[in-house]
């Protein structure tokens, strides 16, 4: 019989837990609260920053567009198209001017890290660019929602660096989940297309490794998208 995993179930939102399966590390039950590990990416000169932007007067709003139904549509359009690259063939040629693989399961993955790569950035640029224009906005809605993105631009100034180290570690992660997928698959007696390191590879295994790196390109999509959600309830709001 076989014998269960004594694995602790990992904690957190969904693309958290998700990483955590692609991972060999079995998580640590005692990991730091989010007020504790946000104590420790706050330093003094951020922490009076934000001070400010809670207990001085918002500065003025800059002119610009305000906020209606185009500008919320052109966030849904924005979001759609980031989904149609995420959805869309994966290019398995290999990149030009890349150095050479150490091995065959490197050169295989290749691709796939390229093409994760190439979501992030978009993601990045996209979401920032959002971001940034939907903040604009709601300072000229009113004074408390001046006050609001101001608050947020001192979150991203202090947070976005630390983000995008972390989601930088997603494709190391990938690799490590491709390389067990099809270690098992070719240790399979029953798997009659798994590949060797001399063939290409194939099998159900890789459609299942396709498919879990859709799905953490899309969860995090969501990630990247929370404080424009945020900002699009507030500028909603009344």
């Amino acid at each position: 019989m076989a014998k269960a995993s004594q694995r602790a179930p990992v904690l957190g939102p969904a693309f958290i837990r998700l990483l955590a399966r692609f991972s060999d590390d079995a998580g640590s039950p005692g990991a730091p609260a989010v007020s504790e590990r946000l104590a420790q990416w706050f330093d003094w000169n951020r922490a009076i920053t934000l001070s400010k932007a809670l207990d001085n007067p918002p500065p003025t709003a800059e002119p610009g567009p305000v906020f209606d139904d185009a500008q919320h549509a052109e966030c849904a359009r924005v979001r759609a198209r980031l989904l149609d690259a995420i959805q869309a063939d994966i290019d398995l040629s290999p990149a030009r001017n890349a150095a050479p693989p150490d091995n065959a399961i490197e050169a295989a993955f290749a691709p796939y890290r390229q093409h994760y790569l190439n979501q992030q950035r978009a993601m990045q640029t996209a979401s920032g660019r959002l971001r940034g224009r939907l903040r604009d906005m709601l300072a000229r809605q009113s004074a408390a929602k001046a006050r609001l993105a101001e608050v947020d631009a001192v979150m991203e100034a202090t947070l976005s660096p630390r983000e995008q180290t972390l989601l930088s570690h997603v494709p190391a992660l990938l690799g490590q989940h491709y390389q067990r997928l099809h270690d098992a698959a070719a240790h399979d007696p029953t798997d009659a297309t798994a590949s060797d390191a001399t063939t290409a590879p194939t099998g159900p295994w890789l459609a299942t490794f396709r498919q879990d790196l859709r799905t953490a390109l899309l969860a995090e999509l969501d990630v990247r998208f929370h404080p424009i959600d945020g900002l699009l309830a507030a500028l909603r709001t009344r």
